[in-house]
C-alpha cells in the first residue's frame, strides 16, 4: 500500500458508538415533567384531596352554604356580563384598530397590554381614585343614586379592566391575515358595512372571538386583588368566590375553601380544554385551506 493511501485511510473520520442510553434527550424530558408535576400536579392533587377529605356530602354542603352559594352566583354572573361587553368590545377595538388609522394608534396598541404588567391590586385603587365618593366623577354618580364603588358596578368595572386585552389579541392577527380584498368586492357588489362584517368577517374571525371571550370569563372567574378593593366584600352582596375563599382560609376552614376552589378550578380547566380545541381546530381548517 502507497505512502499516499496509507494517510488517507489513518485520516477517515472513526465513527463514533451510538450511546445506548441518550442521557441527554431523557434527561430534559425528566426535568420538565418533575417541574410541572412541582408546580401543577401537586397543589391541584392536595387542593383535591382538601377538598374531599369529608367526603362528597360534605363537600356539596359547602358549596350550597348560602355565603358560598351566593359568592359563586354573583361571581359567574359578573364574568358573564364582563364576557359579553368584552365579546362585543374588544371585536370592535380589534377591527379599528386593523382598519383604520388614526394619530396615536402605536401608543394605543400599546397601552392594551397595560392589564397584563400592572398588578391588579393596582387596578382596584386606580378605580376607587376615580369612582370614589370624594371624587368629581363619583360624587356626581352618587348625586344620580349610581354607587360604583362597593357595588357590583365596581365589579364588572374591576374585570373589565383586567380582562380587556383577551378578546382584541385573540381577533387582531386574524384581521390581520383576512384578505380586505373580499371586503371592498362585496363594497363594489353594493352591500353596507355591517352586511359585510357579518356575512364576510364574522364568520372568519368568529373562533377567535370565541376563544379570547372564554379566556376572559376564566380570567374573571378567578381575579381577586383589584375586587378586594373595589368590592366593600359584603356577604349575600359584593363577596365574590375569590374573596370568599381567602375569608375561609382566615377563619381556619380550609375545607370549605378548598371546595370553593375546586369547583372554580373545574370551570377554568373546562374552559382551557375548549379553548385548546377551537385553537387546533382553526389549525386544521387553516392547514386544510
Amino acid at each position: 500500500m502507497s505512502a499516499i493511501a496509507q494517510s488517507q485511510k489513518n485520516s477517515r473520520p472513526v465513527a463514533r458508538a451510538k450511546p445506548w442510553f441518550a442521557w441527554g434527550k431523557w434527561g430534559l424530558r425528566v426535568v420538565a415533567v418533575s417541574y410541572l408535576f412541582l408546580m401543577i400536579v401537586l397543589p391541584l392533587s392536595a387542593i383535591f384531596q382538601n377538598g374531599f377529605s369529608q367526603g362528597l356530602a360534605a363537600f356539596y354542603q359547602e358549596l350550597i352554604a348560602p355565603i358560598a352559594f351566593d359568592a359563586l352566583k354573583l361571581t359567574l354572573m359578573v364574568a358573564l356580563i364582563v364576557t359579553v361587553i368584552n365579546a362585543v368590545m374588544g371585536t370592535l377595538t380589534a377591527y379599528a384598530l386593523v382598519r383604520y388609522d388614526f394619530p396615536g394608534k402605536s401608543l394605543f396598541n400599546a397601552m392594551i397590554d397595560m392589564p397584563f404588567a400592572i398588578p391588579t391590586l393596582v387596578t382596584g385603587v386606580m378605580l376607587v381614585a376615580l369612582y370614589g365618593q370624594q371624587r368629581t366623577l363619583g360624587a356626581w354618580l352618587g348625586a344620580q343614586d349610581i354607587q360604583v364603588i362597593f357595588a357590583t358596578p365596581g365589579i364588572v368595572l374591576a374585570l373589565l379592566v383586567i380582562t380587556y386585552p383577551f378578546v382584541i389579541r385573540a381577533v387582531q392577527p386574524l384581521l390581520m391575515e383576512t384578505d380586505i380584498g373580499q371586503e371592498e368586492a362585496a363594497y363594489t357588489m353594493g352591500a353596507s358595512k355591517w352586511t359585510t362584517f357579518r356575512k364576510i368577517l364574522l364568520p372568519t374571525i368568529f373562533p377567535a372571538i370565541v376563544t379570547g371571550a372564554l379566556l376572559s370569563f376564566g380570567r374573571a372567574l378567578g381575579e381577586f386583588g383589584s375586587i378586594v378593593v373595589v368590592a366593600g366584600n359584603i356577604p349575600g352582596r359584593t363577596l365574590t368566590a375569590p374573596v370568599h375563599i381567602y375569608g375561609q382560609i382566615e377563619s381556619q376552614n380550609q375545607h370549605g375553601a378548598s371546595a370553593v376552589s375546586i369547583l372554580l378550578l373545574s370551570i377554568s380547566f373546562l374552559l382551557i380544554l375548549t379553548v385548546d380545541w377551537l385553537q387546533s381546530r382553526k389549525r386544521s381548517t387553516y392547514v386544510a385551506n
